[in-house]
């Protein structure tokens, strides 16, 4: 079995007495010229936030001794996906954007981190399309109701009571005119195939995702029976404006994902009975098993900008109470482990500190979140050696 353990240099990219973080794995936080890493800093890390917790926006320095310069603050976050922060496609090297609450509802920012000027949008954003044109984004409040550690506290869902209501869903955002609309309704996606389940359930969307080109964007559906812990997933792709809706994966196991290229799907899913990574090509029934024999848990999986490996990590177990981060190359089946970090059993549920690990822009390092240290803090390793 190719299965290797490698030792990379590591830095600490963030300093206490503060926490910082970045949020999910499935966006960078270094911009276009390499110097900045975008952080969140927070003053604890042992509840969920409040909606009076003000997370500060920053950003790192590289090459000024990683010197934090604030930039922004949010009283809308979550420990697993901080607020959405991202560098914006259309000008990766100066805009930022991130989501935000104001009296009339959540809101999106677009921020300009040199000349400070910003922008208010009229909704706030889950995924950006590659281009930093436009997004697509779903119910926050719903999401915090059903899946805590996603969503955001402070504002009730208007659709609590009803289990699947047309009115609320997926939106399309366009973020040059701040048009939105409703795309897919959560009534809509219940009707295709069926499943007795999905009777007297409460549904919700989760996790979307634009491929590569931003034609397509992924988005998972999930369900819970009143009094049950679990849920049921799937996993579908669709067009920006809510069309040619595919259902990949419908056996009710989904978690992690992330998009090879335009047209194939690698997700940590079920399929014939089996828990794997799969990978999907869109709009077809074609499914391949990655990894089977070295890849044996789900982890938060993305691809290199080459698309040549794999990186992703493992949580921790009762017998080992650490976080395994791991470079996967599919085309020769080798896992390379390149760290372990002791995850605090304290910070459990959706105040966990995953490592949630992402790649620089040029693919030569890897930034993640871990409180092995006793501080929630962001590390920056070098795996120049390995990728080159």
């Amino acid at each position: 079995m190719p299965r290797e353990q490698r030792i990379c240099p590591i830095k600490r990219a963030t300093e206490g007495p503060f926490h910082h973080f970045f949020g999910y794995y499935d966006k960078t936080p270094w911009d276009a010229t390499g110097r900045y890493l975008l952080a969140m800093r927070v003053a604890f890390i042992h509840r969920p936030p409040t909606p009076e917790d003000i997370a500060v926006i920053g950003m790192i320095d590289l090459e000024n001794g990683r010197r934090w310069k604030p930039l922004a603050e949010t009283t809308t976050w979550n420990w697993q996906q901080g607020t959405h922060l991202q560098w914006l496609g259309s000008a990766p090297d100066r805009l930022i954007i991130f989501n935000t609450r104001t009296r009339d509802g959540y809101k999106a920012v677009i921020l300009d981190v040199h000349s400070g000027e910003s922008r208010l949008l009229p909704r706030p954003i889950y995924a950006v399309a590659p281009s930093g044109r436009r997004a697509v984004t779903l119910n926050f409040s719903r999401v915090h109701r059903t899946r805590p550690g996603y969503g955001y506290a402070g504002i009730p869902d208007p659709w609590e009571h009803e289990e699947a209501p047309a009115e609320d869903g997926i939106y399309y955002l366009d973020l040059d005119t701040g048009e939105s609309r409703l795309i897919i309704n959560l009534a809509q996606i219940t009707e295709i195939e069926h499943e007795a389940s999905m009777d007297e359930a409460v549904h919700w969307f989760n996790h979307l995702q634009f491929n590569p080109s931003g034609t397509r964007f992924i988005f998972l559906h999930r369900w819970r029976l009143p009094g049950q812990p679990g849920w049921s997933t799937r996993l579908y792709t669709a067009n920006p404006d809510g069309t040619g809706i595919v259902l990949l994966a419908r056996e009710g196991l989904v978690s992690h994902f992330d998009w090879q290229d335009d047209e194939h799907i690698l997700a940590w899913s079920r399929y014939q009975g089996e828990d794997h990574y799969h990978l999907y090509t869109d709009q077809s029934e074609e499914v391949q098993v990655i990894g089977a024999d070295v890849l044996d848990r789900d982890g938060h999986c993305s691809y290199s900008p080459d698309r040549r490996w794999i990186l992703t990590d493992a949580y921790p177990t009762p017998d080992h109470p650490e976080r395994t981060l791991i470079l996967y190359r599919p085309d020769t089946n080798t896992r390379i482990d390149i760290g372990r970090f002791y995850s605090p059993p304290e910070l459990a549920g959706e105040i966990r500190c995953d490592l949630h690990p992402r790649w620089s822009r040029d693919g030569k390092q890897v930034c993640i979140d871990s409180a092995h240290e006793g501080e929630r803090q962001m590390y920056v390793i070098d795996v120049s050696s390995i990728v080159a």
